[in-house]
Formats: C-alpha cells, sequence, structure tokens
C-alpha cells in the first residue's frame, strides 16, 4: 500500500471547493509519457495553477502502474525544482470501470478515482459507485462519479450516443454513493471528431460550429445539489490551427471539431470545478511531430521532435489555463 501523501499529491477536496468559490475550474490534463508530464507541470507552474494528473487505464497498461507512481512523485519534485514550493498536484485514474482497478489504483498512490458506472443500469452504478467510495474514503482517497453517457471515443471508453444526466436523479445518485464529484453529461463529447457534419451548422465561412452545450440541464442540477463539485468530460476544443498544420503534413482529419472554448469558461464560473482534457494535447504533439519529420526528413534523435512536441503542448495548455479553466494564479507556490 502507497499512500498518496507520502509522494507529495493531494485529494480534489480543497482544491475543488476552491474552484467553486472563485469560479474556475481545475484542468484535468491525460498523460501517458515523462513528455506530457513536464509539460503539464511546466504550464502548471508557470501559470501557478493547481492540476489534475489523469491517466486512464489504457495509460496505465502503456506506461506501467510502478513507472507512473514514480512519474507522479518526480512531477511533485519537478514542480519544486521549478520554483513551487508547494504544489498543489492530484493523480487521479480517469474512467475506472471496475472496483478492482480503482482498488489497485488507491494502493498504487492514486489521490483520486473515477469510477464510471454510467454504461450500467441506474441501481447497479449505485452499488458500484459507493463500493468504490467506501474504500477509497478509508484512505481519504477522493473519487468522482457519473451519470448520463458521453458520446466519443477516448481509450477504452466508447459511445455511440448522449445520454444527458437527468437533473432529477443526482440528489439520490449523490446521497446514496457519497461521492466527492460528479461527471455528468450535457452535450461535450469525447475523442477529436465530437459532432458529425449533421450535428452542426456553418457559419458564413464555412466553418462547422457544434451544438451549444445544454446548460439548462447544468443549471437544474445546480439547483438539485447547490455547490455541489460538478465534472465535464470530452473538453477539447481541437484547435483548428493544429488540425491544418496536421492534415498540410499528410494527416487525414476531416471534419474535426471541439467544443467552443468561450462555452467551457462560461461553464468554469459555474460547479463545474474540473475540465477534462485530453484530444487538444494529442493534436498539439501530433502536429509538432508531423512539422519535424516533414520539414527535417533526416532527422531521427527523437528528442529533436519530441522536445517540440512538448513545448508546443505546454504553450497550449499555458493558454487553457490563463483563458478557458481561469486557474492561474490560483496555487500558491
Amino acid at each position: 500500500m502507497v499512500n498518496y501523501k507520502d509522494l507529495g499529491l493531494v485529494n480534489t477536496r480543497e482544491m475543488f471547493k476552491k474552484a467553486i468559490a472563485g469560479q474556475y475550474a481545475i484542468a484535468a490534463f491525460n498523460f501517458n509519457n515523462m513528455e506530457q508530464m513536464q509539460a503539464i507541470i511546466q504550464a502548471a507552474v508557470e501559470t501557478k495553477s493547481p492540476v489534475i494528473l489523469q491517466v486512464s487505464s489504457g495509460a496505465r497498461k502503456y506506461a506501467n502502474q510502478t513507472l507512473l507512481r514514480y512519474m507522479a512523485q518526480g512531477a511533485v519534485e519537478y514542480a519544486k525544482e521549478l520554483g513551487c514550493a508547494h504544489p498543489q498536484i492530484v493523480l487521479h485514474l480517469d474512467h475506472g470501470d471496475s472496483f478492482e482497478l480503482c482498488k489497485s489504483c488507491i494502493d498504487m498512490g492514486f489521490s483520486s478515482v473515477m469510477i464510471d458506472g454510467s454504461h450500467f443500469p441506474y441501481e447497479e452504478n449505485i452499488a458500484l459507485t459507493k463500493k468504490v467510495v467506501d474504500y477509497a474514503h478509508q484512505f481519504d482517497v477522493t473519487v468522482e462519479g457519473e451519470l448520463g453517457v458521453l458520446a466519443g471515443i477516448e481509450d477504452d471508453v466508447k459511445a455511440e450516443h448522449h445520454t444527458y444526466t437527468q437533473p432529477e436523479e443526482v440528489i439520490d445518485f449523490v446521497s446514496r454513493t457519497g461521492v466527492d464529484s460528479l461527471a455528468i453529461s450535457i452535450g461535450t463529447s469525447h475523442g477529436a471528431n465530437k459532432f458529425t457534419p449533421e450535428q452542426c451548422t456553418r457559419d458564413a465561412n464555412g466553418v462547422l460550429v457544434p451544438p451549444p452545450l445544454r446548460f439548462d440541464i447544468l443549471k437544474e442540477i445546480e439547483k438539485k445539489i447547490p455547490g455541489f463539485p460538478i465534472v465535464l468530460h470530452g473538453s477539447s476544443s481541437v484547435p483548428q490551427d493544429l488540425v491544418a498544420i496536421i492534415n498540410k503534413y499528410g494527416g487525414a482529419l476531416k471534419d474535426a471539431i471541439g467544443i467552443p472554448e468561450d462555452q467551457l469558461r462560461e461553464a468554469a464560473k459555474s460547479a463545474v470545478c474540473k475540465i477534462n482534457i485530453d484530444s487538444d494535447g494529442r493534436l498539439a504533439m501530433t502536429a509538432a511531430v508531423r512539422e519535424v519529420m516533414a520539414t527535417k526528413p533526416a532527422e531521427f534523435d527523437p528528442r529533436k521532435y519530441l522536445g517540440p512536441a512538448r513545448d508546443w503542448l505546454r504553450e497550449l495548455y499555458k493558454k487553457k489555463l490563463i483563458n478557458v479553466l481561469g486557474s492561474a494564479g490560483k496555487m500558491e507556490c
């Protein structure tokens, strides 16, 4: 058993409380390797933002659970080395799909876990979520549950259609499970192609415009559970300049479209205190790597293309923390 506090990590409880009061959100950035972790910590320290290092089950298999634990501990020490004496960093399991997986992550030093039982019938979701909560809370690990289903694909998480969160269910779910935060479905979606062209309109320039988020559902949920931490998954904005670079250098991202950043900023001023961003990071790194490979075809040193990928990712995340999440300056280093 590894206690996350011994690694220098924190859970999300106080972090979310401050975010709701301050009308900003905490970024949950997914990572799979060293360069992604470096970029996240650099961006967080440079903007003085608390941050969540988020690991999917696929990333855990890819990177190895033991290495991830030491990478998280290294992230804390790295933040200190960069000048932040008291970094606020969470290590979070994204879309845990079983009690066994959540327990394993808790035992390996995660400070927060998500148990996603949204694909089960309602009562099964409650039973599974409560089982994880009961175990996690013994070690002061925070738990995120989910009501509603997001469409799209992200690692092992796949769904063809949205199932919007039903506001009338949230009081019962939160009270019976004891979760610390709740992921809801109001129109965000996993992946880089979040909407089909048929779901969108086109502006005067022919650019796809996605349907707006269902803020009416969010407001109803806030009325039911005022002040309770809400989470948005699938919140990448899919920057079109990055899509253009990828396609310019041999990519094939057709009609890739994400969530408008102004809508995410509006959400961050509500009880939405955690916003998950993964695809945008993948796009930034892929664009950088493709550009290097295309413009410097003789290059074969991984540092010469992974280094720029890390730098592009850092700059993207800094802009997110400042302009979208509003969390810059909220970490007392």
